[in-house]
């Protein structure tokens, strides 16, 4: 599992300062852990794939793909939570429901709210050239 949870960090682009932040354990567990002098304990399994979206079968046993398979919707707020700290942002919860309300809209309501937001930037763009 060693060679694994390195293989996850280096693949996150990760330090093992961040990787151990964004787990809340401290960077020497993460370093044991990679040296393989330590086996995380399950509730540290758990975590790493709940907050990384990992495999947990590839991560205890190497079978299957490194990161789960996630349906669209997970995808983007994956993709929301990457970009914002979820604990700290006050605007997290806000852009999440954004995200979810719109792929619940029609195509063509869809499409409105992409036609606003173009004309948007161009006068803001507009306004700042002024």
């Amino acid at each position: 599992m060693s060679e694994r949870i390195k293989a996850l960090r280096k693949q996150l682009g990760f330090t093992q300062q961040d990787f151990a932040d964004k787990l809340n354990i401290k960077r020497g567990a993460v370093a044991n852990y990679e040296i393989g002098r330590n086996e995380p304990i399950d509730a540290v399994i758990s975590l790493i794939c709940k907050t990384f979206h990992v495999n947990e079968d590839w991560l205890r046993n190497g079978n299957g793909e490194m990161f789960e398979e996630l349906p669209e919707e997970d995808e983007k707020a994956a993709f929301v939570s990457s970009l914002l700290d979820a604990d700290n942002d006050p605007f997290y919860n806000i852009i999440q429901e954004i995200m979810r309300t719109f792929d619940e809209l029609s195509p063509k309501s869809q499409e409105v709210i992409r036609e606003f937001s173009a004309k948007l930037v161009e006068n803001l763009q507009k306004e700042k050239e002024s």
